[in-house]
This record gives structure tokens, C-alpha cells and sequence, in this order.
């Protein structure tokens, strides 16, 4: 049975993209404007008849670009169903007649029309040369494109798909359009290039070469040989999920469920490892560990030995890897404990259990589905990660390097990399797979909407001891690590001349106040603030569609249900050097060319880092009992009213992980930034790699210092905002010593 509010509301929502696409079609610039997306200079340039900024009507008008004109009749289609009921079957009917011409009109001129006319040597045959090119889409197209979406939305949801609910129908068009467009669609234009040989045909030999190669599978490590790239990346990416899990769990019972005094101190430093550019990690701990680091060096004098390169291999990428990793972790996990219901667990204690027999059977088992998720997500940032294995690996040869090494070496090979991408892609999905089912059918609710005055019991003596000395030793490590790196950008060079100085923070960050205002005079303020922005943007953008798309996850039953969750983990199980290269070839001609732009930044960060807000979302929601939907919908709220007021309270702490995870990628982020960057667009971290690569490491240190205090001030605003789950009336508990 239909949502009576759902229907009440769905003549409103018609209404407003009706507009929508006569808006974009009318008065909006069709084609992407010179100056990007975000300039708004062509208001007073030219609009409405300069060819360069005028919308679709406009063009039609001066005989340009008239493969436009039968957009008319979709956008008129419509109309017709303003008089008519929402039962009547000509009411559904024409919206999806409509939605469907319309949309399949515009992808069809975007890809048979490009940048010197008909990409196609068929309908230049059919129509002639056409002697006139196409840009990308811009303002117009896009909301027009988006209208025609929503339309066939509604029409779908009027023929009674998923109760005719319109928002969570929407949804899902929405989510499955866009990930489409900036995931299937690159990726899979990137991994063709697999089966191509060099006169450009298709060739499955080619493809078997590559994939049957010795330096891939080989298993020399069997008889003290090298082993494979790929049972590299596995059995590191295994280590590495197991390790960083336990080290999450640790923290995140540390934080929640004992009275260690400094709760906030060990939170703030389990979020610096993520908050840093991974090379920066490794140069510190080559400074600690290396040949002629000062930890390897005492110990070598202590104990009469030679130093030795132990850390640069399997070892070094390990430590690396789990110190930046382990943050993600603690993200995903303190969510789920902190969202364990108290009540369950004082009522094991009322049966009698103790503390330990009630967190090994009642709150440990609740939290499996984190558990799940944290090892998933360590597992495939192991997997994808270059940084690392690039500063510390040595001899050691993983995935990640050889693909970014046959894309941006001398050999330039995109099949090579395109054959190591699908293996890397067949490792993340097996593991994501084997996540599904370890966990299985059983259900994890704990929050159910009766009212909750209890508090969450301390760990037990026996189990805080070791918990809490794992989580602090770690911790320790950790600050060592970092007060190197913040030592490292106050001294003259690095390891060579300890001469303290700021000269490297004024040469990044000096300012001149002048009588015409502020002069940003230092060398980083240009990438500096264009990675504030770019992140800004892509960090609620990231958290709203990966928490959207948790939601119909977990709350939804749907056609595709399977492939929907495929395609949403599809881009953070590949490298961000495929990622970039793929955005490049995909997005550098019509019908979206935004190659160059800081628009394909924002995007490439969305959908490479919403796998963290899906995963973190789905862990989380797993816990809230569906009867909550269920009674608000019995009241008479729709699914959006439900998802906003009922369902997003409850999920604060995924959030928080979201919001955290994507702002902090976005302004470290290094693989994919590589390949997008711009001369108008420079990102924080290719300033610091162009740093690095002319030896001026006090400078790169001193800026990646920077954003370590800038990042951690944004969590800590962050984490005032979204605030915390309040799942008892009683938030406090009394301090006891561990």
C-alpha cells in the first residue's frame, strides 16, 4: 500500500523539476562555460547570445547546435499530467515516456557527438559530415539531464515501485546514475584498455599474456625467491585489516568503556595518521629506523652490530600501512560500540553474568558488523595504497607500485596496468564478499526506540589491562612518529643540518599586510587554499551520498540490490593512479569534459573516498531496529521525513566518520591528485611532492606540518557540530581506575 504522504507530497516535487528542466533548457548555459563551473563571469559576457555561454533555446534560435531542439518534446510531455490523478496509468506512463526519451536523448547526442563532430564513422555516413563540435555539458544540460531523471523517477514510483515512494525511488535513480557516470563508466573505459592490442584491435591473447605473467603469480618466495606482486599485496593486505581492527577495537574501548583520564588526548592522536600525507610518515620513519636513523644507529652502537636496512620491505610498508590505516579503523568502530544498547548489557548482568562473560557474548558479538567493516576497509586501503610501499618498499613489489609504474614509467603500459587492476579488483571484492558472509543473515539491532537509562559497563580488570596498554603503547609510537615530523620542519635540512629555523614556514606561509589589504606572499598560499575549497566542497557532498546509499542498503529492498552495493565500493577498491588515469580518458571530451578543472577534483574525491560513509553508514544502521521507519511512517511521515528527523540523529557517529574521513582525503590525498591537478588548480600534496622531488624537504615538512593543525581543527569543529548519540538519559558514569 502506497504512503499517503508520499502521494500527498509527490505533486509538489513533479512541479519543481517540470520547472527545473525549462530553466536549464531556457536560461542556463547549456555547454560548460571557459572560466569552470564555478564562474559566473558570463552574466555579464555575452549572455544569453555569445555562442560560448548561451542556453539550449538560444542556440536552436541562431541555427547552432540543433540536435538540441527535440529535448522540446520530453520537456513538454509533462505538462500533460498536471490535470490528471496520480492512479490514472496515463499519469505514470507519460512521466517515464518522458524521463526516458529525454535522458536517453541527451547521453545518446553526448556520446555520437564530440569534439570534431560524429564520434561515429556510421552516423557521419548516415548524416554527413557535420563540421561542427560539442563541449561538455554545463549548467543547462546538467539540471535538464537531472529533471529528466527525476521524472522518470516519479513515473517509476507512480507505478507503485517500492510502495510508490517517491524519495527512496529517487534515490536509487539518483545514486545509480551517478555512479554510473563517474565509476562504471571510467573504470570500465580504463580496463578495456586491457584486451587492446597496438593496431588498436581486441585480443584476448594479449590480455592472458599479461595476467599469466611470472612476476605476477610467481611463488618464488616458496623457496627463498622473490614472490609475486599479487601474493604480496595479499598477504600484507591481510595482515594489515587484521592488525589495524584490533588496534581500532582497542582505541575505541579505551574511549568508551574505560576510565583512562586522557580519552581525549588518545582520540585526537588515533586521527593524526589519517590526517597526514602518507610519504611524510615514511620519511619519518626512515629517520627512526633507517639505515642511519637514530633508533637503528643507538641500538647498533649498543649492541656492537652493523646497522642494517631492515625497514625497507615487507616490514617498513607494514608499520606504514598500519599507522596510517588504524584511524579508519577507530572511525568505523567507535561508532559501533559507542551505539551497543547499555540495557542489553545490563541485563546479562542481572542474569548474572559477569563483565567479562557479558562483553565476550553479549557486546562483542554486537559489534561484529564494525569489525566487518573496519578489516574490509583496512584490507582495501592496503590493497590501494602506493604512498607507502613507494617510500619503504624497497625490493618489496606490490600492486599498487607496478600499476602506478606501468602508467607513469618509460613503457607506459595501460593494458599492463589495466591486467594488475582487475587482479587487485578480483583480491577487494573476494574479501568483500567473505565480509558478507562472516556476518550473514543475523541481526545486530540494539537500538529500538524504547527509552534507554542505562550506561555502558567498564571492561573488565583482566581484558582494560592489556587493551589499554596495546592502545597505549601504539599511541606512544605514534607521537614519536609525529614529534619527528614536527621536529623535522623547524631544523635547517633534515638529518643533515639540525640548525633550528622557521624559515621554512615563512617561505610556505608569510603574509604582507599592505594599504590595499592582505598579501598572500608566501609559496603555498595558492594550493593552500585551493585544497581548503576543494575539500570543503567534497567532504558534506561525500558524506551525504555515501550515508544516502547506506540507507537504501540497509532499509530498502530493491532489483540490483547486489550490484547497487557492488558498484559503490568499486572505486576505493581501485588505486587512485587507475582512478585518475580513468577520469582523464573518460572526462577529457564531451559529453562531461572537466578535465582540468576543479570540478573533477571534488568529483574524483566523492566517489573515491563515499566507500567510507557507505561502510561506516551501513555499521550503524545495522544496530537501529527497523520498527523505528515503521512507526514514523504509521504517523504519517514519508521516507525523507523519516531518514532526516528519525534515522540521521542516530547516526552521528557515522557522520562524523564520513565527514572526517572525505575532508582529511581530499587534502592528502596524493595517487588520483597526481593526474588532475591543474596550473589553476595545484592541490597541497603535489606542491609537497614537487617539494620532495627538488630536495627541499624542510619546506615540504613544514607545509604538511601545517595542514596536520589545520586538519585536526577542522575534526575538532567537526565533532562539535555533528556531537554526539545519546542513546540514555544517564551520559555519565563514574571514574574508576583501570
Amino acid at each position: 500500500m502506497r504512503s499517503v504522504s508520499s502521494l500527498r507530497t509527490a505533486r509538489p516535487v513533479l512541479i519543481f523539476w517540470i520547472i527545473a528542466g525549462w530553466v536549464g533548457y531556457l536560461l542556463l548555459p547549456w555547454y560548460m562555460v571557459e572560466d569552470g563551473i564555478w564562474s559566473f563571469l558570463w552574466l555579464v559576457d555575452g549572455y544569453p547570445f555569445d555562442e560560448d555561454f548561451a542556453p539550449a533555446a538560444f542556440l536552436i534560435g541562431q541555427g547552432e547546435k540543433m540536435w538540441l531542439t527535440p529535448l522540446l518534446i520530453p520537456l513538454a510531455m509533462p505538462l500533460l499530467v498536471l490535470g490528471r490523478a496520480k492512479s490514472d496509468p496515463l499519469y505514470a506512463r507519460i512521466l517515464i515516456l518522458s524521463g526516458a526519451l529525454g535522458f536517453g536523448w541527451l547521453i545518446a547526442q553526448g556520446f555520437g557527438i564530440g569534439i570534431r563532430g560524429f564520434n561515429y564513422d556510421w552516423l557521419e555516413g548516415l548524416f554527413g559530415d557535420l563540421r561542427i563540435r560539442q563541449f561538455g555539458m554545463g549548467y543547462g544540460a546538467m539540471i535538464c539531464a537531472s529533471s529528466f531523471l527525476f521524472i522518470l523517477t516519479q513515473g517509476i514510483a507512480a507505478r507503485g515501485a517500492i510502495n510508490g515512494d517517491v524519495f527512496v525511488v529517487s534515490a536509487i535513480g539518483g545514486v545509480i546514475t551517478i555512479v554510473t557516470a563517474f565509476v562504471f563508466y571510467p573504470i570500465a573505459n580504463m580496463l578495456f584498455s586491457a584486451f587492446v592490442t597496438e593496431d588498436g584491435a581486441y585480443s584476448l591473447a594479449v590480455f592472458a599474456a599479461k595476467f599469466f605473467d611470472d612476476r605476477l603469480w610467481g611463488l618464488g618466495c616458496l623457496w627463498g625467491a622473490r614472490c609475486g606482486v599479487a601474493w604480496n599485496s595479499l598477504f600484507l593486505a591481510i595482515a594489515v585489516g587484521f592488525i589495524t581492527t584490533i588496534l581500532g577495537l582497542c582505541f575505541a574501548l579505551v574511549v568508551t568503556r574505560s576510565g583512562f583520564r586522557y580519552k581525549r588526548a588518545i582520540r585526537a592522536l588515533t586521527v593524526l595518521p589519517i590526517i597526514t600525507p602518507p610519504f611524510v610518515i615514511g620519511l619519518a620513519l626512515i629517520l627512526l629506523f633507517g639505515l642511519s636513523g637514530s633508533i637503528t644507529v643507538f641500538f647498533a652502537d649498543l649492541f656492537g652490530t652493523q646497522p642494517t636496512r631492515w625497514l625497507y620491505g615487507w616490514p617498513g610498508v607494514l608499520i606504514a600501512q598500519t599507522l596510517a590505516f588504524s584511524p579508519i579503523a577507530f572511525l568505523v568502530l567507535i561508532g559501533v560500540v559507542e551505539g551497543v544498547s547499555p540495557s542489553m548489557e545490563e541485563a546479562a548482568q542481572t542474569l548474572r553474568a559477569n563483565r567479562w562473560q557479558t562483553f565476550r557474548t553479549v557486546s562483542l558479538p554486537l559489534m561484529r558488523p564494525g569489525l566487518a567493516n573496519a578489516f574490509l576497509l583496512g584490507f582495501i586501503e592496503s590493497m590501494a595504497d602506493f604512498g607507502n610501499p613507494l617510500v619503504l618498499g624497497g625490493n618489496f613489489d606490490v600492486l599498487s607500485t607496478e600499476i602506478f609504474f606501468a602508467i607513469v614509467g618509460a613503457q607506459y603500459d595501460q593494458g599492463r596496468a589495466a591486467v594488475l587492476a582487475m587482479v587487485l579488483l578480483f583480491f577487494t571484492l573476494s574479501a568483500f564478499y567473505a565480509q558478507r558472509a562472516w556476518l550473514g543473515k543475523r541481526s545486530y539491532t540494539t537500538v529500538t526506540g524504547k527509552g534507554d537509562a542505562g550506561v555502558h559497563p567498564l571492561m573488565p580488570t583482566a581484558f582494560a589491562i592489556p587493551v589499554l596498554a596495546i592502545a597505549l603503547t601504539w599511541a606512544l609510537f605514534t607521537a614519536v612518529v609525529y614529534a619527528m615530523i614536527i621536529y623535522g620542519s623547524v631544523v635547517e635540512l633534515w638529518g643533515v643540518n639540525n640548525t633550528l629555523t622557521f624559515k621554512h614556514y615563512v617561505t610556505a606561509f608569510s603574509v604582507r599586510f599592505e594599504a590595499e589589504g592582505i598579501r598572500w606572499t608566501g609559496a603555498a598560499w595558492d594550493s593552500f587554499w585551493t585544497t581548503i575549497t576543494i575539500a570543503a566542497i567534497a567532504a558534506p557532498l561525500t558524506a551525504a551520498v555515501g550515508l544516502v546509499t547506506a540507507y537504501l542498503l540497509t532499509r530498502q529492498t530493491f532489483a540490483g540490490k547486489n550490484a547497487f552495493e557492488f558498484g559503490t565500493m568499486l572505486s576505493f577498491a581501485i588505486p587512485g593512479t587507475v582512478i585518475g588515469v580513468s577520469y582523464i580518458l573518460a572526462f577529457n571530451v564531451p559529453p562531461i569534459e572537466i578535465t582540468g578543472t576543479g570540478v573533477i577534483l571534488v568529483v574524483s574525491f566523492i566517489f573515491r573516498n563515499m566507500p567510507v560513509g557507505v561502510r561506516a553508514g551501513i555499521a550503524s544502521m545495522s544496530q537501529l531496529d527497523k520498527s523505528l521507519d515503521e512507526s514514523s511512517l504509521t504517523l504519517g511521515a514519508n521516507s525523507w521525513q523519516t531518514f532526516r528527523r528519525i534515522i540521521l540523529p542516530l547516526l552521528r557517529p557515522a557522520i562524523l566518520a564520513a565527514l572526517v574521513y572525505s575532508f582529511v582525503r581530499a587534502m592528502t590525498a596524493i595517487s588520483a591528485v597526481i593526474f588532475l591537478v591543474s596550473a589553476k588548480y595545484d592541490m597541497a600534496t603535489s606542491y609537497i611532492i614537487g617539494r620532495v622531488e627538488n630536495n627541499d624537504y624542510g619546506l615540504a615538512i613544514a607545509y604538511s606540518t601545517t595542514l596536520i593543525f589545520v586538519m585536526l581543527s577542522v575534526v575538532a569543529v567537526m565533532q562539535l557540530i555533528v556531537g554526539r548519540t545519546k542513546i540514555g538519559r544517564r551520559m555519565t558514569q563514574s571514574r574508576t581506575n583501570v
